[in-house]
């Protein structure tokens, strides 16, 4: 077998994760920490969802013979005790500052090829927090993992991760990935939960901009918010509105019409002058009108933003804000079934879920195939040469 594209793809693999700490003793040590990383990362590509699964690909007669054309084994196969004992040991930080680092040039490589992104377009970054439900012990009373990702929506790319500490929650977890992450120039876009002062002034000071849902959480702001936008529907404050803007989708038996009204004086505002950067707010109307039954839902939502009243932007960030979910955390229940990975030890359910955004972002970003990711995971477990060419997609 010609082993050059295997060998080049292990070569890449390592220029991004050989640099994580081996946290075993060196006299114990039977399997070398990058070939159990480049393996997990190889079988949940193709299919694996828990450590059980990710032994038995490799310990197939034709897996086998093709992964020690390129990788030594010296211990010979790993079991499934192995992978999971190594994964829950290896330094989760290490494992995501590796994985963020990689992305980071995938993303470099791809901003300037403006025929296959939306070169002048502003990234919307959506930043979001999943809880990995099954990762929680019922003996210890350990809580369940929750993990605050970024998601670009130009790139269709999971940028990194975060984790909840334990008696904390995503309004500590979200400045601690954001400075991580390279934003400089994109819209930053974030639910109520993460409408703090701290977090708008880092994403400003990161040379970003945001759009930030405010709730009840900023009750006094939220009042003032909805009071002048009411305000605005009377004549004498009706020049205050600054842009408006309205996108029609139909899609499943479903018309959604988006009307983003935005206000950038903000004079008549007190509680917003605490806010780094804030230029403007806007008023975000979705009625969606189900064509079967006839029924039609209005809802209303109120942004702050470090935008300059561009309703058309704005009102587009919104949209794909629910990217997030869509293409990501539906993709790793429904795809990956992470909500069913019982994997409670150590850092093995947080790294775990760095292993699947590995594997999702080198699968979407193959084009050689027209097909869903489920099939594609399926077609990595049957033929060795489609595995390779989708790992081309690790370098940057």
């Amino acid at each position: 077998m010609n082993t050059i594209k295997e060998d080049a793809v292990y070569t890449i693999f390592n220029e991004y994760f050989s640099h994580i700490e081996d946290p075993r003793q060196a006299h114990k040590i039977d399997h070398l920490l990058n070939e159990i990383l480049f393996v997990t990362v190889l079988a949940v590509i193709a299919g694996a969802d828990d450590f059980n699964e990710i032994a038995p690909y490799v310990r197939g007669k034709t897996k086998y013979n093709w992964l020690s054309a390129f990788l030594k084994f010296p211990g010979g196969v790993p079991s499934h005790d192995t992978f999971n004992r190594v994964l829950c040991m290896i330094d989760a930080g290490q494992f995501q500052q590796s994985f963020i680092d990689w992305i980071d040039d995938i993303r470099t490589g791809l901003k300037s090829d403006n025929n296959k992104t939306e070169g002048s377009k502003k990234d919307i970054v959506s930043v979001d927090g999943k809880t990995v439900r099954r990762s929680k012990g019922s003996n210890n009373g350990k809580k369940a993992i929750h993990m605050v990702s970024a998601f670009s929506s130009k790139f269709g790319l999971v940028l990194g991760q975060q984790k909840c500490l334990e008696k904390s929650n995503e309004i500590t977890a979200i400045p601690a990935l954001l400075t991580m992450l390279l934003i400089k120039g994109t819209v930053i876009t974030i639910d109520a939960m993460g409408c703090q002062k701290k977090i708008a002034m880092k994403i400003i000071k990161k040379g970003a901009d945001y759009i930030l849902a405010i709730k009840g959480n900023q009750a006094n702001l939220y009042k003032e918010v909805v009071d002048i936008f009411e305000k605005i529907k009377t004549p004498e404050f009706k020049h205050y509105t600054c842009q408006t803007e309205t996108e029609v989708d139909k899609d499943h038996g479903r018309i959604e019409t988006r009307e983003c009204v935005t206000i950038n004086n903000l004079d008549w505002l007190f509680e917003i002058h605490g806010w780094e950067g804030v230029k403007s707010i806007a008023k975000v109307t979705a009625t969606v009108h189900h064509q079967a039954s006839g029924k039609e839902t209005v809802e209303e939502r109120y942004y702050i933003s470090s935008l300059s009243g561009n309703a058309a932007l704005i009102n587009r960030a919104v949209r794909k804000h629910w990217y997030v979910e869509n293409k990501l955390h539906w993709v790793l229940d429904v795809i990956f079934k992470e909500d069913y990975s019982r994997v409670r030890t150590g850092n093995g359910a947080e790294n775990l879920t760095t292993i699947r955004k590995i594997a999702l972002n080198t699968i979407k970003r193959d084009n050689t195939v027209k097909t869903s990711i489920k099939n594609k995971r399926k077609m990595c477990g049957w033929d060795d040469s489609y595995t390779i060419n989708i790992l081309k997609n690790m370098k940057a």
